[in-house]
């Protein structure tokens, strides 16, 4: 009997849905490798490997067998996604166009690499990020660039602002995929997109305003108060404008900062100006990226305390969540200093969940870990993290987001049944 590599369920799914993988038609205890791999919309191959062994019934099941080595080892069902590692060194996976899926490449082979023979049986894993009967709306409203993601069904639905991405433009997958579970999603971008500004030299608060006003008076987006949802110097961003406009009920911060980085802030008369830095302070790892964890500056010392966020006045109830081997900024340390802030000031404690071992780029679940990015300001950067540990704190962040905007924005819990 020909061996028969399966994915259950079967067809097309969301890159956020686990699937169950398996070989069958095997030799008793036979040693296979798995292979996985996937080009990204620019061409860039990500490949992933490991060595298991059938067993007494000729069957290698994922959810039951763990990998003996290769890119990942132990009880992994989704390893051979989120081991994912790029051929091109600084090379991180994006999604650009949510309308076309992925194709992930699966090879089962016969005995163990290095050495592995003939090929045994082959499949492909289509990853979508645009869920069934999710709507794909762009939006250009006065200044407002955006695209507008609405869920299946009648609505109104729970509105939440998501700003995303790496340097510029607009990427589109996590605002899309976190529609697929309820949410009226608009993706924001804030420059080098379209007409505006190419650098962020300097930001009005007032954009970010009209983003808020155009989602609150949305037919399909249930009042009478959004969420905000932001990574890095987009989390900063969702904190400046809990901060400073009104119309926010609950924000999410992954690994954002509790000062203004970057270029200065403006809101009606007030502005922040960006929080100072020093080049001396970069550390260069032994792969050549820069580390610059302690580039920034204390916020809470001397001139610089002006860039401080006024978390203060927020009546927002946030969730911060941080990657505890965060090489970009202390993020931790900025949770903190805004819930102290927060408190002092007699307002709501947030719930701040911390995850040894992740990094910096916390993505939706199954996107693999790059060890460092490209920057145009300091060179490649060093994300921090552990591939494994950062695997595991992406799946729990996209379970922390869900049901925290459930509960805060007034929804009912969706879920995705998944057979496994």
């Amino acid at each position: 009997m020909s061996a028969t590599l399966s994915v259950d369920p079967a067809g097309p799914r969301g890159w956020d849905e686990p699937v169950r993988i398996a070989v069958r038609g095997l030799a008793p205890g036979q040693p296979v490798t798995l292979r996985a791999s996937l080009r990204d919309e620019k061409g860039a191959r990500f490949r992933a490997h490991a060595r298991y062994r059938a067993d007494a019934g000729g069957e290698l099941d994922l959810a039951r067998a763990p990998a003996l080595g290769g890119s990942f080892a132990g009880l992994e069902p989704m390893g051979l996604l989120w081991a994912l590692e790029a051929e091109r060194p600084s090379w991180r996976l994006l999604k650009r166009d949510v309308r076309t899926p992925f194709a992930v490449e699966l090879e089962a082979l016969d005995g163990h690499e290095p050495d592995a023979g003939r090929p045994l049986a082959r499949a492909v894993l289509e990853r979508r990020f645009l869920p069934p009967g999710v709507r794909r709306v762009p939006v250009r409203a006065g200044r407002v660039r955006a695209t507008l993601f609405l869920p299946p069904g009648r609505g109104p639905f729970p509105g939440i602002i998501d700003i995303y991405g790496v340097g510029g433009g607009l990427l589109e997958y996590r605002a899309s995929l976190l529609a697929g579970h309820g949410f009226a999603v608009m993706a924001v971008a804030y420059y080098d997109f379209e007409d505006l500004p190419k650098v962020p030299n300097t930001l009005e608060m007032e954009y970010f305003e009209e983003a808020v006003c155009y989602l609150l008076q949305h037919p399909q987006v249930k009042g009478p108060r959004i969420g905000l949802l932001g990574i890095s110097k987009r989390g900063e961003l969702c904190l400046s404008m809990a901060s400073f406009l009104k119309g926010i009920t609950a924000a999410v911060i992954i690994n954002g900062s509790v000062a203004n980085v970057g270029g200065t802030l403006h809101y009606k008369d007030e502005t922040l100006p960006p929080l100072g830095f020093s080049r001396d302070r970069i550390k260069v790892t032994k792969d050549g990226f820069a580390d610059i964890v302690d580039v920034l500056n204390n916020p809470l010392e001397g001139h610089d305390q002006k860039s401080f966020i006024p978390v203060e006045r927020s009546n927002t109830t946030f969730l911060f969540l941080v990657g505890q081997d965060d090489r970009n900024w202390k993020s931790e340390f900025c949770a903190h200093e805004a819930s102290k802030r927060l408190q002092a000031h007699g307002k709501e404690k947030p719930q701040i969940i911390c995850y040894p071992g992740a990094g910096h780029y916390i993505e939706p679940p199954y996107f693999p870990w790059s060890k460092a990015v490209p920057n145009d300001a300091f060179g490649s950067l060093v994300v921090g993290g552990e591939p494994k540990a950062h695997a595991m704190a992406q799946q729990d962040v996209w379970k922390q987001i869900q049901t925290f905007f459930h509960k805060h924005l007034g929804s009912e819990k969706r879920t995705m049944p998944v057979k496994l």
